[in-house]
């Protein structure tokens, strides 16, 4: 059987404005990458996408890109970052996929159950707050957030709604259909205004920035399946977690061992260690059948795994080595037919100049 066929899909990220800084000007535009998700019963090629945190850039980037030289003195904080725009915040993005190319067709800024925009400033007292402080365009550190999050995939149901995965706490936000958050659901231990505690505490354990990437939703809609990026603190990094969870109340019903590739086989990226492995999304395609993006920075593959197996088990579906078209960073895959995919990259809100790139792949067989 030959390949999956990638075609690229035109799209031009919508501008958020500009800030102008002493070595270059910031253009920051809309992320809408982060995960992708198609609604049962939407019209052909309407699919969802999400951006992350909001804008955000690490110190020596920062320093060297934009001469914000009285940032220096932070390179020495560990996992510190620089939020240009704090007013920029998690957002669903409507997208409509043509034959040719992507478009806009409106955007959603989650809220909070009073109305108020979610921001993407770390939780506090969570692991992320105290390894990843946030700081301001003038290194004043940014104050913690209770209800902050770093999104980071989606899934869209057929009543309307949303699940969304965000990896600070990390945590499940259930969204409605005008993007506010009515329900959150974090780790025993992590004790967050409104949320209720009914996942396992060892998701307490995630890497710093390496929480919950990727969801999917069973077609019943009964069972999320949720990854983590990376493996946990403690344990070993040749793999990470998915876990299975009830969609009523966020019990574990299963977990499951997936093992990266070796390291060495993503011969697009240099020196590559096993802590550079990662999951970035999750689509269901069956009954307990997932697809898996597997990815280091250029190197990215498609995977689909059976959860039913005593052991999981992976098959692969696509490398980006066979297609080296594919933009770095990609993150989001949404299906939209039983032989098509969409994907994209993550942008980073335009930092650092990357722009999202939507590409079609389409196999001969069903995915």
């Amino acid at each position: 059987m030959p390949p999956p066929r990638v075609e690229p899909l035109a799209w031009t990220d919508p501008p958020l404005g500009e800030v102008v800084l002493p070595g270059a000007t910031m253009r920051l535009t809309l992320g809408v990458g982060s995960g992708l998700a198609r609604r049962p019963g939407d019209p052909p090629g309407r699919i969802w996408g999400i951006g992350d945190r909001g804008p955000n850039i690490k110190i020596a980037a920062a320093v060297q890109r934009y001469g914000l030289e009285h940032l220096r003195p932070l390179a020495g904080v560990d996992g510190a970052k620089v939020l240009p725009r704090p007013d920029l915040g998690p957002t669903l993005a409507e997208l409509q996929v043509g034959a040719a190319g992507v478009e806009l067709v409106r955007t959603l800024r989650l809220t909070t159950s009073d109305g108020r925009p979610l921001s993407g400033l770390p939780l506090p007292g969570s692991r992320e707050a105290d390894m990843e402080p946030a700081f301001d365009l003038d290194g004043r550190r940014l104050p913690a957030d209770p209800y902050g999050a770093d999104t980071e995939a989606v899934v869209a149901l057929s009543d309307g709604s949303f699940w969304v995965a965000e990896e600070y706490g990390p945590s499940l936000l259930k969204v409605d259909a005008a993007g506010g958050v009515r329900r959150r659901w974090t780790a025993a231990g992590l004790d967050l205004p409104g949320a209720e505690a009914v996942l396992p505490a060892r998701a307490l354990e995630r890497r710093l920035n390496r929480g919950f990437e990727g969801l999917a939703v069973s077609a019943d809609e009964r069972r999320l399946y949720v990854g983590f990026q990376s493996a946990l603190q403690g344990a070993g990094p040749g793999s990470t977690l998915i876990w299975t969870l009830d969609a009523q109340t966020g019990a574990l019903l299963a977990e499951h061992l997936y093992p990266f590739d070796p390291p060495a086989s993503f011969t697009a990226d240099e020196d590559v260690s096993q802590k550079d492995l990662k999951v970035c999304e999750l689509v269901c395609v069956g009954e307990d059948r997932l697809l898996v993006l597997e990815r280091v920075t250029k190197s990215a593959r498609i995977y689909r795994v059976e959860l039913s197996r005593p052991a999981l088990t992976k098959t692969l579906v696509f490398s980006t080595d066979d297609a080296p078209e594919v933009a770095a960073d990609l993150e989001g895959l949404a299906l939209v037919s039983d032989r098509e995919l969409i994907l994209a990259t993550d942008n980073d809100f335009g930092v650092e100049g990357a722009q999202t790139c939507f590409y079609r792949l389409s196999s001969d067989a069903p995915l």
